[in-house]
């Protein structure tokens, strides 16, 4: 292992990705098989048709919110909650990154601000936890997730929502608005999937993401300390990456445009002009394109099991190479 394996999260962080990324899985599937019920005909018949589809997408809403309340509880509550959320919030050096970074496009400065450095080649306290682009996607999923939370409950039964606002067309307002988000959040997550899952340095899973970082020591060999570099140079690419990324993004590109279109065609972007099941294109082109979006948010259902397998061995392999003490030598650390 290298310097780029080093865990970053806590146990917690960890659980609470791996759980809210199976949870918005289920509600991407449920959504669009709602919304695109005529290309996603399998998807409907697998969950339980019309009625079952439309439950299992409440209880993941339901499992939302539950995620989200937790997660704020603990931010507030918990002195490690505390201190990572004020790692996420913007800085003065997260401005100054994203102006260095646009002087470096334009060939005006030698290199990135350390503020906006991420991923391979620098030792772990060169860097934030977070790059100000990493900021970024936090900011943009917590705004997402919240509107999408509370656009969800208010369009809960249509009907209802057509009362409180005395004007369907407000109702309506709020079902497309509703749509919008799921459809930007797609977007953002099958890039996500793509990013960390086919990033040439973490293929094929970026194991910070599942491995909290007081199970990973600081140091592997007992002369890495004399060793310069982060390791990275003792990193090889493996064969099959260049194949399979490639796929993968050609698949993620198609899946993304097929959405879009898709529902552009659903009358009334981006859902249905009608609040009921039914009236897509019956184009085959189209079809398929939908049908490979899904293929790609398996692909990353696929990936956070696989990722929980490798943290599940990884903890068996130090319970037995050091008989169940800590990963670090002894040093306990709060998993908060």
């Amino acid at each position: 292992m290298t310097n780029l394996d080093h865990g970053k999260f806590t146990r917690v962080t960890t659980t609470f990705h791996s759980l809210l990324a199976l949870d918005v899985f289920l509600l991407f599937f449920t959504g669009y098989a709602i919304m695109f019920n005529d290309e996603l005909w399998w998807m409907v018949s697998l969950l339980g048709g019309a009625t079952g589809v439309t439950a299992l997408h409440r209880i993941a809403g339901f499992g939302l919110i539950a995620l989200v309340v937790f997660w704020m509880v603990l931010m507030l509550i918990t002195p490690t909650g505390r201190s990572n959320f004020g790692q996420i919030l913007p800085n003065g050096s997260d401005v100054e990154a994203f102006i260095q970074d646009v002087k470096f496009m334009l060939g005006r400065a030698d290199e990135r601000h350390p503020n906006a450095r991420q991923f391979a080649g620098y030792e772990a306290d060169e860097v934030p936890l977070l790059s100000y682009v990493g900021k970024g996607v936090v900011a943009i999923f917590a705004i997402e997730l919240t509107l999408l939370t509370i656009s969800g409950l208010l369009i809960w039964s249509k009907t209802g929502v057509a009362m409180y606002f005395q004007s369907r067309a407000v109702a309506m307002g709020f079902v497309v608005f509703h749509g919008l988000l799921g459809i930007i959040m797609l977007m953002g997550v099958m890039f996500h999937i793509f990013e960390h899952g086919f990033h040439p340095a973490f293929y094929p899973v970026e194991t910070k993401a599942f491995i909290p970082r007081s199970m990973i020591p600081e140091s592997h060999d007992r002369d890495d300390e004399d060793r310069e570099g982060t390791g990275i140079e003792r990193l090889s690419l493996s064969p099959s990456w260049h194949s399979v990324s490639t796929i993968m993004g050609t698949l993620t590109v198609v899946g993304i445009v097929s959405v879009l279109v898709g529902s552009i065609f659903d009358e009334g972007y981006p859902v249905p002009r009608e609040l009921v099941l039914g009236g897509g294109p019956t184009n085959l082109l189209l079809t398929v394109g939908i049908n490979i979006a899904v293929l790609v948010l398996f692909v990353g259902i696929v990936l956070s099991m696989y990722g929980n397998l490798v943290r599940v061995r990884w903890e068996k392999q130090i319970r037995d190479e050091t008989g169940g003490a800590v990963a670090d030598g002894g040093r306990t650390e709060s998993d908060d």
